[in-house]
């Protein structure tokens, strides 16, 4: 039934999805599901259907057109996380910090998480980086705000990494990246996103630890998975990565839908009587009387 959407009365009956839950489905090897949304009608359909709503700083590039995550601010995403929030009741929501909000200071780090707490209405961060994001990790952890790390490609960064180029094709990337995920469990990480790296070393990851993986383009090892909405839903057409199924093509449903409305406003056909609104019998005749000879 959950594949196919909830009606309001099984929606209804769901339970919030804590940060507890996502610790209890490693344990019980039962997958998580997540999803990004950047409005209040997507994170409404998908609350209930999904886990966990990331409301993903590639709300930069699908909505905002820009090239990369880069550009994104704390104050674009603001907005955007209060919108997902009043959308949703049951998925447990999380706000990715974007870049240069949480690398200047630690106290820059923990008061722009915060913001996304208090103003925005999420429940958890997600902060991209390896080893060198623990002292971060921890500061935020510490002042009471749950942290989803994110290792693999991290598009932040993605030009140190030589752009976006699979990680873990060798024993020594694959030792790098179990260490990464397993400082960032000891610092207080509650799940670590894997993106983009091998399958192999996925399940090596997540393998070694007690928190769960969210994997996005790294195979099937992971504990859980997260897409982009507008590649789940066919909407974003500038390119789709290797990773990513479209489940649906909405951009040429869309296209296709105003292009019929187009035509019907072009040959008169809408608005039609259906669509209209009309004075009672009685007003008519008080306007017709009142028009001069």
């Amino acid at each position: 039934m959950e594949g196919e959407g909830l009606t309001e009365v099984h929606r209804a009956e769901k339970r919030k999805f804590t940060v507890g839950d996502f610790l209890k489905r490693k344990a019980e090897k039962k997958s998580i599901v997540m999803v990004t949304s950047y409005d209040f009608p997507t994170a409404s359909i998908a609350d209930g259907v999904v886990d966990s709503i990331l409301v993903g700083d590639s709300y930069g590039m699908v909505v905002l057109g820009y090239d990369t995550t880069i550009p994104v601010t704390v104050d674009e995403l603001l907005p955007v996380c209060r919108a997902v929030h009043r959308g949703s009741a049951h998925a447990l929501l999380i706000g990715d910090m974007p870049f240069m909000s949480f690398q200047v200071s630690m106290e820059e780090a923990v008061r722009n998480a915060g913001r996304f707490i208090k103003e925005g209405g999420m429940e958890a961060v997600k902060v991209e980086g390896g080893k060198a994001m623990v002292p971060v990790v921890e500061g935020i952890s510490r002042a009471g705000i749950p942290v989803l790390g994110h290792i693999g490609v991290t598009p932040q960064t993605a030009t140190l990494q030589g752009g976006y180029r699979v990680q873990g094709k060798t024993a020594d990337d694959a030792k790098r990246l179990v260490e990464d995920a397993q400082a960032l469990e000891t610092a207080g990480a509650f799940g670590i996103v894997l993106e983009m790296v091998t399958e192999e070393v996925a399940r090596k990851v997540s393998e070694s630890l007690r928190i769960p993986t969210i994997g996005i383009g790294s195979g099937r090892y992971c504990d859980g998975q997260v897409l982009v909405l507008h590649d789940v839903l066919g909407l974003y057409e500038r390119f789709t990565p290797k990773f990513a199924k479209r489940y649906v093509e909405l951009a040429g449903q869309v296209r296709q839908a105003l292009g019929r409305y187009s035509e019907e406003v072009r040959t008169g056909t809408f608005p039609g009587e259906e669509h209209v609104f009309r004075m009672d019998e009685q007003e008519r005749a008080r306007m017709g009387s009142k028009r001069k000879p």
